[in-house]
């Protein structure tokens, strides 16, 4: 019995220096009803059009959305001239920086425009996906390339002001806010790395000057590349996205949503979101958030650009939940 329970206890350390710390998942009826909603979603969960809504504006170039209440906030790139790439790199990292301005699109259910609040700073321009604290909207600007540098902002939804609160040097292109814990999870260019910066109880961010080759942590999953995101509750984060293949019959692209656990920043889940627009594209391109309801889950994407950007809004019946 005695050398039973020592194995069993070596066991156990050995789990803990390989994750780092133990992942104490909650009971699933102590999960936040969001995340235990979204936790359930299969490939074969129904998805039911609800409503499409044209928005009254030029969108731009559309990039992520938060829901406050009844209203809207969009962020959006408008590109004035295109980044140029003389030297054809896939990568993008040898194009030039292309000239644009940022915006953070504030709207109501009808669609009409109630405030564009201006953001960015010189080759700054593009902002990129975005989150809720409870208190501020979240989101980083970049250049229009990878390899760049950020400039990380807070915006008051209420006045629609916006604080520049840190520089980091790469290209950011979403923010999710951990609000159990206080930190702050930036996603560079199509999320293959995850940085981790902490707020203290004044706001103000702690680790914003350690070099993103100490802080980044690797995305280990290639299913989708993340445009958007959203914190879930329980340590898990929503991201959202799409992938794109070249075939022989043609390009594809496959959208999809993927939660992760903060913790250890793994996948925990992977859902196929197969709705395309009539043009062919994804309904996963670019903005994307979620809501829970009574019988389920609401979703909300404006996928298209410019003076074609519409609203469209599905629901997802998961049944009532059992969560906190």
């Amino acid at each position: 019995m005695k050398r039973n329970l020592i194995s069993f206890m070596l066991l156990c350390c050995a789990f803990v220096s390989a994750t780092g710390t133990p992942r104490n998942n909650p009971a699933p009826g102590n999960r936040t009803p969001l995340a235990a909603k979204m936790l359930a979603l299969t490939a074969k969960t129904p998805w039911r059009a609800v409503d499409s809504v044209k928005l009254r504006f030029n969108a731009h170039h559309t990039q992520g959305l938060v829901k406050i209440g009844d209203c809207y906030y969009l962020s959006a790139v408008e590109v004035i001239r295109w980044p140029h790439n003389p030297g054809g790199n896939v990568s993008g990292a040898e194009r030039d920086k292309g000239e644009g301005k940022g915006h953070i699109f504030k709207f109501d259910s009808e669609g009409r425009l109630l405030a564009d609040l201006p953001i960015g700073r010189g080759h700054a321009y593009h902002p990129g996906g975005m989150d809720y604290d409870g208190r501020y909207l979240w989101v980083p600007v970049t250049e229009y390339l990878p390899h760049s540098y950020s400039i990380i902002y807070k915006i008051d939804p209420l006045t629609m002001t916006a604080t520049e609160v840190f520089d980091y040097d790469d290209s950011i292109g979403a923010i999710v806010c951990n609000t159990d814990d206080r930190t702050l999870v930036g996603m560079n260019w199509d999320a293959r790395d995850f940085y981790h910066w902490t707020l203290d109880g004044q706001g103000s961010v702690t680790n914003a000057d350690v070099a993103p080759k100490e802080l980044a942590v690797e995305n280990p999953s290639f299913y989708v590349a993340f445009q958007d995101g959203q914190y879930l509750g329980d340590y898990l984060m929503l991201g959202s996205g799409l992938q794109g293949f070249r075939t022989p019959a043609g390009d594809l692209r496959l959208g999809g949503w993927e939660i992760f656990d903060l913790r250890d920043n793994r996948p925990v889940r992977q859902i196929p979101v197969r709705i395309w627009l009539p043009s062919g594209g994804v309904m996963t391109n670019n903005p994307c958030a979620v809501e829970s309801t009574p019988t389920g889950l609401r979703a909300y994407f404006v996928p298209e650009d410019d003076n074609k950007a519409t609203l469209y809004i599905y629901d997802i019946e998961t049944g009532p939940s059992q969560g906190r």
